[in-house]
Protein backbone atom coordinates (compact mmCIF):
# COMPACT_ATOMS: atom_id res chain seq x y z
CA UNK A 1 0.00 0.00 0.00
CA UNK A 2 1.53 3.42 -1.09
CA UNK A 3 2.04 5.77 1.79
CA UNK A 4 -1.00 8.29 -0.18
CA UNK A 5 -4.02 5.51 -0.03
CA UNK A 6 -2.41 4.75 3.51
CA UNK A 7 -2.90 8.54 4.47
CA UNK A 8 -6.45 8.75 2.35
CA UNK A 9 -7.84 5.30 4.20
CA UNK A 10 -6.33 7.10 7.72
CA UNK A 11 -8.01 9.99 7.21
CA UNK A 12 -11.60 8.26 6.34
CA UNK A 13 -11.96 6.19 9.09
CA UNK A 14 -10.37 9.03 11.46
CA UNK A 15 -13.30 11.17 10.53
CA UNK A 16 -16.05 8.67 11.34
CA UNK A 17 -15.81 8.90 15.28
CA UNK A 18 -16.02 12.69 15.74
CA UNK A 19 -18.78 12.96 12.90
CA UNK A 20 -20.97 10.26 14.55
CA UNK A 21 -20.51 12.36 17.76
CA UNK A 22 -21.53 15.32 16.66
CA UNK A 23 -24.76 13.88 15.39
CA UNK A 24 -24.93 12.48 19.04
CA UNK A 25 -24.82 15.66 20.22
CA UNK A 26 -27.04 17.46 17.99
CA UNK A 27 -29.62 14.50 18.74
CA UNK A 28 -28.86 14.91 22.68
CA UNK A 29 -30.40 18.32 22.44
CA UNK A 30 -33.50 17.21 20.82
CA UNK A 31 -34.62 14.18 22.85
CA UNK A 32 -33.90 16.44 26.39
CA UNK A 33 -36.66 19.41 23.99
CA UNK A 34 -38.62 16.11 23.34
CA UNK A 35 -38.53 14.60 26.95
CA UNK A 36 -38.96 18.35 28.37
CA UNK A 37 -42.21 18.02 26.26
CA UNK A 38 -43.34 14.54 27.39
CA UNK A 39 -43.07 15.04 30.87
CA UNK A 40 -45.75 18.43 30.68
CA UNK A 41 -47.86 16.42 28.44
CA UNK A 42 -47.79 13.42 30.47
CA UNK A 43 -49.37 14.98 33.34
CA UNK A 44 -52.70 15.67 31.41
CA UNK A 45 -52.94 12.88 29.20
CA UNK A 46 -52.22 9.49 28.88
CA UNK A 47 -48.67 8.19 27.82
CA UNK A 48 -50.42 6.02 24.77
CA UNK A 49 -51.49 9.85 23.50
CA UNK A 50 -48.43 11.20 24.54
CA UNK A 51 -46.23 8.59 21.93
CA UNK A 52 -48.64 8.32 19.67
CA UNK A 53 -48.73 11.89 18.70
CA UNK A 54 -45.19 12.29 18.67
CA UNK A 55 -44.75 8.87 16.78
CA UNK A 56 -47.21 9.98 14.12
CA UNK A 57 -45.47 13.93 13.73
CA UNK A 58 -42.14 11.88 13.58
CA UNK A 59 -43.57 9.71 10.84
CA UNK A 60 -44.56 12.30 8.78
CA UNK A 61 -41.25 14.76 9.27
CA UNK A 62 -38.71 12.14 8.42
CA UNK A 63 -41.25 11.14 5.33
CA UNK A 64 -40.85 14.97 4.22
CA UNK A 65 -37.68 14.79 4.64
CA UNK A 66 -36.35 11.60 3.39
CA UNK A 67 -38.90 10.58 0.73
CA UNK A 68 -37.95 13.16 -2.21
CA UNK A 69 -34.29 12.14 -1.84
CA UNK A 70 -34.43 8.51 -1.71
CA UNK A 71 -38.20 7.69 -3.30
CA UNK A 72 -40.15 4.78 -1.67
CA UNK A 73 -36.73 2.62 -2.37
CA UNK A 74 -36.04 3.26 0.98
CA UNK A 75 -38.57 0.48 2.21
CA UNK A 76 -36.88 -2.15 0.23
CA UNK A 77 -35.03 -4.41 3.18
CA UNK A 78 -34.72 -8.42 3.33
CA UNK A 79 -35.08 -7.86 6.90
CA UNK A 80 -38.80 -6.71 7.98
CA UNK A 81 -38.68 -8.77 10.88
CA UNK A 82 -35.60 -7.43 12.19
CA UNK A 83 -37.29 -3.76 11.89
CA UNK A 84 -40.40 -4.90 14.22
CA UNK A 85 -38.42 -6.71 16.68
CA UNK A 86 -36.14 -3.60 17.35
CA UNK A 87 -39.73 -1.42 17.16
CA UNK A 88 -41.42 -3.19 18.70
CA UNK A 89 -38.09 -3.05 22.07
CA UNK A 90 -38.11 0.96 21.25
CA UNK A 91 -41.98 1.33 21.60
CA UNK A 92 -41.92 -0.14 25.22
CA UNK A 93 -38.87 1.06 26.08
CA UNK A 94 -40.23 4.87 25.03
CA UNK A 95 -43.54 3.56 27.20
CA UNK A 96 -40.98 3.05 30.15
CA UNK A 97 -39.49 6.24 29.99
CA UNK A 98 -42.25 8.55 29.52
CA UNK A 99 -43.98 6.41 32.50
CA UNK A 100 -40.90 7.34 34.53
CA UNK A 101 -40.80 11.10 33.57
CA UNK A 102 -44.92 11.28 34.76
CA UNK A 103 -43.41 9.48 38.26
CA UNK A 104 -39.79 11.41 39.24
CA UNK A 105 -37.83 14.70 38.49
CA UNK A 106 -37.03 14.27 34.61
CA UNK A 107 -32.99 14.97 35.53
CA UNK A 108 -33.02 12.09 37.32
CA UNK A 109 -35.14 10.05 35.01
CA UNK A 110 -32.76 11.40 32.22
CA UNK A 111 -29.84 9.84 34.66
CA UNK A 112 -30.50 6.36 35.49
CA UNK A 113 -31.08 6.29 31.77
CA UNK A 114 -27.36 6.96 31.21
CA UNK A 115 -26.63 3.14 32.48
CA UNK A 116 -28.10 2.26 28.90
CA UNK A 117 -24.44 2.73 26.67
CA UNK A 118 -22.99 -0.03 29.74
CA UNK A 119 -25.81 -1.94 28.46
CA UNK A 120 -25.29 -1.31 25.03
CA UNK A 121 -21.78 -1.89 24.60
CA UNK A 122 -22.91 -5.82 26.47
CA UNK A 123 -25.47 -6.47 23.81
CA UNK A 124 -22.57 -5.25 21.48
CA UNK A 125 -20.21 -7.72 22.90
CA UNK A 126 -22.48 -10.92 22.70
CA UNK A 127 -24.48 -10.43 19.72
CA UNK A 128 -22.23 -8.78 17.24
CA UNK A 129 -19.11 -10.03 18.95
CA UNK A 130 -18.06 -6.45 19.15
CA UNK A 131 -14.26 -6.01 20.85
CA UNK A 132 -14.68 -3.68 23.64
CA UNK A 133 -11.31 -3.09 25.21
CA UNK A 134 -10.11 -2.53 28.95
CA UNK A 135 -10.02 1.07 28.12
CA UNK A 136 -13.96 1.40 26.93
CA UNK A 137 -14.90 -0.73 29.70
CA UNK A 138 -13.19 1.17 32.50
CA UNK A 139 -14.25 4.86 30.67
CA UNK A 140 -17.84 3.26 30.27
CA UNK A 141 -17.80 2.11 34.15
CA UNK A 142 -16.07 4.98 35.44
CA UNK A 143 -19.19 7.04 33.93
CA UNK A 144 -22.04 4.41 35.41
CA UNK A 145 -20.29 5.65 38.80
CA UNK A 146 -21.00 8.61 38.14
CA UNK A 147 -24.84 8.04 36.89
CA UNK A 148 -24.89 6.46 40.61
CA UNK A 149 -23.65 9.69 42.13
CA UNK A 150 -26.63 11.97 39.89
CA UNK A 151 -29.22 9.39 40.37
CA UNK A 152 -28.80 9.96 44.62
CA UNK A 153 -29.29 6.03 45.18
CA UNK A 154 -31.16 5.70 48.37
CA UNK A 155 -33.79 8.55 46.79
CA UNK A 156 -35.43 8.11 43.76
CA UNK A 157 -33.48 5.10 43.33
CA UNK A 158 -36.32 3.04 44.41
CA UNK A 159 -38.81 4.52 43.92
CA UNK A 160 -41.29 2.98 40.95
CA UNK A 161 -40.69 5.99 38.64
CA UNK A 162 -36.69 4.51 39.29
CA UNK A 163 -37.88 1.34 37.92
CA UNK A 164 -39.28 2.21 34.72
CA UNK A 165 -36.34 4.23 33.92
CA UNK A 166 -33.59 1.36 34.70
CA UNK A 167 -36.07 -0.96 32.91
CA UNK A 168 -35.86 1.58 29.44
CA UNK A 169 -32.34 1.97 29.75
CA UNK A 170 -31.69 -1.88 29.50
CA UNK A 171 -33.99 -1.88 26.43
CA UNK A 172 -32.74 0.90 25.28
CA UNK A 173 -29.43 -0.49 25.13
CA UNK A 174 -30.23 -3.26 23.47
CA UNK A 175 -31.61 -1.07 20.65
CA UNK A 176 -28.63 0.32 20.07
CA UNK A 177 -26.86 -2.59 20.05
CA UNK A 178 -29.24 -3.87 17.05
CA UNK A 179 -28.95 -0.57 15.28
CA UNK A 180 -25.24 -0.96 14.92
CA UNK A 181 -25.62 -4.44 13.79
CA UNK A 182 -28.29 -3.67 11.09
CA UNK A 183 -26.36 -0.73 9.71
CA UNK A 184 -24.40 -3.08 7.98
CA UNK A 185 -27.23 -3.87 5.64
CA UNK A 186 -29.67 -1.30 6.30
CA UNK A 187 -28.79 2.95 5.86
CA UNK A 188 -29.87 5.44 8.41
CA UNK A 189 -33.11 7.07 6.55
CA UNK A 190 -34.53 2.76 6.15
CA UNK A 191 -33.81 2.35 10.20
CA UNK A 192 -35.26 5.50 10.72
CA UNK A 193 -38.52 5.31 8.40
CA UNK A 194 -39.23 1.60 9.37
CA UNK A 195 -39.02 2.65 13.10
CA UNK A 196 -41.52 5.63 12.66
CA UNK A 197 -43.53 3.55 10.47
CA UNK A 198 -44.02 0.59 13.08
CA UNK A 199 -43.98 2.43 16.23
CA UNK A 200 -46.90 5.04 14.88
CA UNK A 201 -48.83 1.69 14.23
CA UNK A 202 -47.99 0.14 17.73
CA UNK A 203 -49.29 3.25 19.59
CA UNK A 204 -51.93 3.68 17.15
CA UNK A 205 -53.04 -0.14 18.04
CA UNK A 206 -52.88 0.48 22.27
CA UNK A 207 -54.55 4.17 21.61
CA UNK A 208 -58.35 3.14 21.94
CA UNK A 209 -57.55 1.74 25.62
CA UNK A 210 -55.97 4.82 26.96
CA UNK A 211 -57.05 8.09 24.92
CA UNK A 212 -58.40 11.48 25.78
CA UNK A 213 -58.82 14.35 22.84
CA UNK A 214 -56.23 16.98 23.44
CA UNK A 215 -57.15 20.68 23.00
CA UNK A 216 -56.28 22.39 20.22
CA UNK A 217 -53.09 24.00 22.22
CA UNK A 218 -52.08 20.72 23.36
CA UNK A 219 -52.37 18.80 20.21
CA UNK A 220 -49.91 21.57 18.76
CA UNK A 221 -47.31 21.11 21.28
CA UNK A 222 -47.95 17.10 20.86
CA UNK A 223 -47.29 17.59 16.89
CA UNK A 224 -43.92 19.94 17.49
CA UNK A 225 -42.71 17.35 20.36
CA UNK A 226 -42.82 14.77 17.51
CA UNK A 227 -41.05 17.07 14.90
CA UNK A 228 -38.02 17.23 17.31
CA UNK A 229 -37.96 13.69 17.98
CA UNK A 230 -37.96 13.02 14.34
CA UNK A 231 -34.86 14.90 13.86
CA UNK A 232 -33.37 13.32 17.19
CA UNK A 233 -34.06 9.69 16.18
CA UNK A 234 -32.60 10.58 12.80
CA UNK A 235 -29.37 12.35 14.33
CA UNK A 236 -29.20 9.49 17.04
CA UNK A 237 -29.49 6.87 14.28
CA UNK A 238 -27.03 8.94 12.01
CA UNK A 239 -24.31 8.36 14.83
CA UNK A 240 -24.78 4.84 15.35
CA UNK A 241 -24.03 4.29 11.57
CA UNK A 242 -21.04 6.11 11.81
CA UNK A 243 -19.30 4.85 14.66
CA UNK A 244 -19.58 2.06 17.54
CA UNK A 245 -22.29 2.44 19.95
CA UNK A 246 -19.40 2.57 22.58
CA UNK A 247 -17.42 5.32 21.32
CA UNK A 248 -20.72 7.36 20.39
CA UNK A 249 -23.15 6.22 23.26
CA UNK A 250 -21.33 7.76 25.95
CA UNK A 251 -21.73 11.25 24.54
CA UNK A 252 -25.87 10.74 25.19
CA UNK A 253 -24.84 11.57 28.86
CA UNK A 254 -24.67 15.53 27.34
CA UNK A 255 -28.65 15.55 27.90
CA UNK A 256 -28.47 15.59 31.30
CA UNK A 257 -27.09 19.27 30.68
CA UNK A 258 -29.48 20.31 29.07
CA UNK A 259 -32.41 18.64 31.00
CA UNK A 260 -31.32 20.11 34.61
CA UNK A 261 -31.69 23.23 32.38
CA UNK A 262 -34.90 22.47 31.18
CA UNK A 263 -35.89 20.73 34.71
CA UNK A 264 -34.64 24.38 36.30
CA UNK A 265 -36.19 26.61 33.59
CA UNK A 266 -39.83 24.56 34.33
CA UNK A 267 -39.96 22.57 37.28
CA UNK A 268 -37.47 24.62 39.31
CA UNK A 269 -35.19 21.79 39.59
CA UNK A 270 -32.42 23.33 41.56
CA UNK A 271 -29.32 21.28 40.45
CA UNK A 272 -27.56 19.19 43.75
CA UNK A 273 -23.87 19.30 44.32
CA UNK A 274 -24.10 15.26 43.73
CA UNK A 275 -25.69 15.71 40.62
CA UNK A 276 -22.66 18.66 39.40
CA UNK A 277 -19.91 15.98 40.03
CA UNK A 278 -22.11 13.25 38.80
CA UNK A 279 -22.11 15.36 35.74
CA UNK A 280 -18.96 15.89 35.80
CA UNK A 281 -17.78 12.51 35.78
CA UNK A 282 -19.72 11.19 32.78
CA UNK A 283 -18.75 14.13 30.62
CA UNK A 284 -15.15 13.51 31.39
CA UNK A 285 -15.47 9.77 30.89
CA UNK A 286 -17.23 10.83 27.35
CA UNK A 287 -14.21 13.35 26.57
CA UNK A 288 -12.03 10.07 27.55
CA UNK A 289 -13.28 8.07 25.12
CA UNK A 290 -13.51 11.00 22.45
CA UNK A 291 -9.59 10.90 22.53
CA UNK A 292 -9.12 7.08 22.93
CA UNK A 293 -11.01 6.73 19.95
CA UNK A 294 -9.85 9.74 17.63
CA UNK A 295 -5.69 8.88 18.93
CA UNK A 296 -6.82 4.53 17.87
CA UNK A 297 -8.48 5.87 14.62
CA UNK A 298 -5.45 7.78 13.53
CA UNK A 299 -2.86 4.67 13.68
CA UNK A 300 -1.23 3.88 10.62
CA UNK A 301 -3.25 0.77 8.78
CA UNK A 302 -0.66 -1.64 7.35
Amino acid sequence: MTSDNRDQRVSVRADRVPLGIVFMLGATIMFAISSALSKWQVASYSFIAVLFFRSIASLVTCAVLILPRTGFAVLRTKRLRDHIGRSATQATAQSFIIIAFGLMPLAGAIAINFSSPLFATLFAALWLKEKVGMVRVGALFVGFLGVLLVAAPGADSFRLGALFALANAVLYGSVTAAVRGMTTTESAETLTMYQMIFLTLFFGLALPFLFTWPTPADAAAMTANGIINAIGQYWWTRALSLAPPSAVGPFYYFTLVWSAALGFLFWGDVPTLTLLAGSAIVVASGLFLLWHETAKKALPVE
